[in-house]
């Protein structure tokens, strides 16, 4: 038996970037979902693109051996304009799968719509209506921010509810 076959499961959520990669965990017992920590990766965008992603990979590895993920859901990458910005984007989502990997730890992926629908309803709401969302599921003091720490939680929420496709 697996750490994710048990009753209890703790669940990452990641939403890559090259500057901001927001993250939020979660406790998944049964319906019940506990935020246990969210927030933002930022490193500076005046730092050469090799040392963000480094920056990333080292942030992500404390996070990992800090609260000891069963599970990372991470957000499927997208191209809307410029094809440059979504490679270096994909690299670090890459960078984030192999930090998680290092560990052993179990990857799934969605894609923000579908992470969309599954907090919202609408696989096209706002961040806005996410964020909103995000607060009331998890009974939030606070409406989670940044909007990138907001995404990571709707992600691990959403992986919460799925069945488990496994991409890793």
């Amino acid at each position: 038996m697996t750490k994710s076959d048990s009753k209890k499961r703790r669940v990452l959520g990641l939403d890559p970037g090259t500057a901001v990669t927001g993250y939020g965990i979660i406790d998944c017992e049964g319906q019940i979902l506990v935020a246990v920590d969210y927030g933002c990766i930022r490193v500076p965008c005046s730092m050469p693109i090799f040392d963000r992603y480094l920056a990333i990979f080292e942030n992500l590895s404390e996070l990992i051996v800090t609260y000891a993920p069963d599970e990372v859901a991470i957000e499927t990458q997208f191209v809307k304009k410029n094809p440059q910005s979504a490679l270096k984007v994909g690299m670090a989502r890459g960078v984030a799968i192999v930090a998680a990997r290092k560990k052993e730890i179990l990857i799934f992926e969605y894609s923000p719509s579908v992470a969309k629908r599954a907090v919202t309803g609408n696989g096209s709401a706002s961040k806005q209506q996410v964020q909103g969302m995000v607060q009331r599921l998890l009974k939030l003091p606070k409406l989670p921010t940044p909007y990138d720490a907001a995404d990571a939680l709707a992600l691990a929420i959403c992986h919460s509810h799925q069945t488990k496709k496994i991409i890793l």
